[in-house]
């Protein structure tokens, strides 16, 4: 780490700022609170999370009530954002006042964490501009209101990352990363295709010794990374374990996997979301009705689809990632769903505009960012590219040349390790909605790391690349 970031970190008027940022953010949220939650219910997913909160808040555990009065258990989304909202409900009350209050405090220790991860590489004033960016970004605001775990994923992730950063900086047992594992297990239980980021946050997190060999710090990274995977697993176990013994079929936390991947094959979808209905049902599912038993069906007609047609299934990858990146229209959807005579088609362009704008604006930081911070010449030229197609209707153009100049900066936990982290996050979004499908909210989770990457530092020179390349660099966290 840099003595300049290190006592940024470090000077009480960082702390300081660190408060007055999470007063900022979190007063901005609970106006949004104050004024939708008696106009705007839930909707879309957050129906149902809403409902079986209610239900885990009294007692009834993660259960469905028909309407015909017959009770079964459930899992066909993940645990985790349920599970926060009724212990949530059962303290303040099974209201929407209550699930909104929570995302307001999951979105200002978001800002908080962002804050304390720029430190590590920037200056207290960049470390402020970043927190700043994220505060301010009007999706996170306005997305307090919906009862939705995508913001309530991306915060977990960045206090997990800081967390992660903080135990590199000083020599500490394993037993610091069970607490990583343990938060690793909440994120898995709330978006469980986060699974890939914990070995890489096990690995980072690890503080090599100075003088190891790379043999020796590569040993120390991969243990570091399986130790932090295993304790998030075992820490899953209970809940799969109650799937297997409750439900038709064991499931590791949600039994949406199959669905999601039938309905990343239908063309009908242009690349998100289409109802599995009627015509779209495959015939040897028409007869399953258990929750586990019909994802494993959809998941192998899915399958079947793909190997039958694989052309066809890669066609709409294009179309897939335009979805997740081409526009920010997530906090306008949702509200227009929740309230349609409130938020009118025209309220909803206008939100979804400034939505996008903001987003745009923040991606060609990032793209500002890795062109100074990059050490390889191809790093810098698809900085550039990135850059150039920001202000194209291509977003997801500009995502995927930004995610290989990462890729050209080869990225390691020791030598880089935020570039690590980013690259590994911004590769799984990709991958994971090309294999399924895409929606604008989904790339919710990698908002904040685009305001990281704004504040990158500038290239020091090849000399302090040479020698991160010869071992460990603990003075580069970036």
């Amino acid at each position: 780490m840099s003595a300049v970031s290190e006592g940024a970190r470090k000077n009480p008027a960082a702390r300081r700022e660190a408060a007055w940022l999470f007063a900022l953010a979190l007063g901005l949220r609970l106006l949004v609170v104050a004024f939708a939650h008696r106009r705007f219910p839930p909707a879309d997913d957050g129906t149902f999370y809403h409902a079986v909160a209610i239900r885990i808040a009294h007692g009834a555990g993660y259960t469905w009530a028909w309407p015909d009065g017959v009770v079964t258990y459930a899992a066909h989304y993940p645990v985790g954002y349920p599970a926060l909202l009724g212990a949530v409900y059962a303290l303040l009350g099974p209201s929407v006042l209550s699930a909104m209050l929570l995302n307001a405090l999951l979105g200002a220790l978001m800002v908080v964490g962002v804050h304390a991860c720029a430190l590590r590489s920037a200056s207290l004033g960049r470390a402020r501009l970043a927190a700043l960016a994220v505060a301010l970004h009007p999706t996170l605001i306005l997305y307090t209101a919906a009862v939705m775990t995508e913001a309530a994923a991306a915060s977990v992730l960045v206090l997990l990352v800081s967390y992660a950063l903080s135990l590199r900086d000083a020599p500490r047992g394993w037993l610091w990363r069970l607490a990583l594992g343990a938060g690793g297990a909440l994120l898995v239980l709330i978006r469980p295709q986060l699974l890939p980021m914990m070995p890489v946050l096990g690995a980072v997190a690890i503080s090599v010794p100075s003088g190891a060999t790379s043999p020796r710090a590569f040993f120390l990274r991969v243990r570091g990374g399986a130790e932090v995977l295993l304790v998030t697993l075992a820490c899953c176990a209970p809940w799969t374990l109650r799937n297997c013994a409750k439900m038709d079929g064991c499931v590791f936390v949600s039994a949406n996997g199959g669905w999601n991947l039938l309905i990343g094959t239908l063309p009908e979808g242009r690349g998100s979301f289409a109802p599995i209905a009627g015509a779209t049902v495959p015939r040897e599912c028409r007869e399953v009705f258990g929750e586990a038993g019909k994802d494993r069906c959809f998941g192998h007609a899915g399958a079947e689809r793909i190997r039958a047609a694989p052309g066809a299934w890669l066609a709409l990858a294009p179309q897939k990632l335009g979805q997740l990146f081409n526009h920010g229209a997530i906090a306008s959807a949702y509200l227009q769903t929740s309230n349609p005579s409130l938020v009118s088609d025209a309220a909803r362009v206008a939100i979804a505009t400034v939505e996008t704008l903001y987003s745009r604006l923040l991606l060609l930081g990032a793209c500002v960012g890795l062109l100074r911070a990059a050490s390889a010449r191809a790093g810098r030229a698809l900085a550039l590219l990135a850059a150039a197609f920001t202000l194209s209707p291509w977003g997801a153009a500009a995502q995927l040349s930004l995610l290989a100049g990462l890729l050209f900066e080869r990225p390691e936990p020791g030598r880089r390790p935020f570039l690590t982290l980013a690259a590994s996050l911004l590769a799984m979004c990709v991958v994971t909605h090309i294999v399924f499908f895409g929606a604008p909210r989904y790339a919710l989770i990698w908002l904040p790391w685009l305001a990281w990457l704004a504040v990158l530092p500038r290239q020091s020179g090849r000399t302090e690349q040479a020698r991160g390349a010869a071992g460990e660099l603990p003075a580069r966290v970036f």
